[in-house]
C-alpha cells in the first residue's frame, strides 16, 4: 500500500463488502442479440467481453466511452478505442466490434450505443451490459430508464471483492468507487437518469458510515 493510501479497518471492509454485494445484479449470462462494454478505467471489462464472445453468447459487441474524466492518462485515446484494441488482442474479430468513442456517462454509453447499433442496422431485443462489478446495478437502472424496450442482462468478470481489489491495487480507491456508485443509484432516479432501486437498510447504513469515515472522493455534489 502506498503512503497516501488510507488503511481500511476490518469494519470498513465488511461495510464495503455489503455494498459490493448489493451492486451485483446476479443475472445469469445467456445468449443475447448484442453486448455493450461500458467504458471505465478497468481492462477487465473488454477481457470479460472477449471471453463471452468466444463462448458464443453474442455476434456483435459495442465498446463505448470517451476519455475517462478522472483518469484521462490511463486511456489517452478514449476508453472505447483501448477496449476495442484489447478485445482484438484477445481474439475478438475487428468486424464484430462497433465503436462509440464519445460517451461521458452511463446514460450516454447506452443511448449512443443504441444509435451506433441502429446505424449498423441492428435493433436488438436482448442486450448484455458488461461493466465493472460494482457498476452493474447502476447500469441496469440506467438502461431500464433510457432503453426500456430491450431486455437487459448485466454482467461483470466473476471476481469476489478481495480479488477485485487486488487487481486494482488500491483499496481506498475501490471503496470510494463503491460509495460513489451507490450515491448515484440512490440519487439519479430523482434526476430522471435511472429507475428507482430498493436499497436495504444495512446497505444504506454501510454507505452512510463509509461517508462519515471519509470515503468521499467519488461523490457528486
Amino acid at each position: 500500500m502506498s503512503d497516501n493510501q488510507q488503511a481500511i479497518t476490518e469494519d470498513q471492509w465488511r461495510q464495503a463488502q455489503l455494498i459490493w454485494d448489493y451492486h451485483q445484479m446476479h443475472h445469469q449470462t445467456r445468449p443475447v442479440d448484442v453486448a455493450i462494454g461500458l467504458g471505465s478505467h478497468d481492462l477487465g471489462v473488454p477481457a470479460f467481453c472477449a471471453e463471452l464472445y468466444r463462448a458464443g453468447l453474442f455476434p456483435a459487441l459495442v465498446f463505448t466511452g470517451g476519455p475517462n474524466p478522472t483518469t484521462p492518462e490511463r486511456f489517452p485515446r478514449g476508453e472505447a478505442v483501448h477496449f476495442r484494441e484489447h478485445a482484438i488482442e484477445l481474439g475478438v474479430p475487428a468486424a464484430a466490434i462497433l465503436l462509440e468513442p464519445t460517451a461521458r456517462n452511463t446514460g450516454q454509453n447506452i443511448t449512443l450505443s443504441r444509435d451506433v447499433l441502429a446505424a449498423a442496422g441492428i435493433t436488438p431485443k436482448t442486450v448484455l451490459l458488461a461493466s465493472m462489478p460494482y457498476m452493474e446495478r447502476r447500469a441496469f437502472a440506467t438502461a431500464r430508464k433510457v432503453w426500456p424496450e430491450v431486455e437487459v442482462i448485466c454482467a461483470s468478470a466473476p471476481l469476489d471483492f478481495d480479488d477485485y481489489v487486488k487487481t486494482i491495487g488500491d483499496e481506498k480507491h475501490v471503496v470510494d468507487q463503491l460509495v460513489g456508485d451507490l450515491q448515484r443509484v440512490i440519487e439519479y432516479p430523482k434526476l430522471g437518469f435511472a429507475i428507482e432501486q430498493d436499497v436495504p437498510g444495512d446497505v444504506h447504513g454501510a454507505y452512510e458510515s463509509l461517508i462519515r469515515d471519509g470515503f468521499t472522493s467519488r461523490l457528486v455534489s
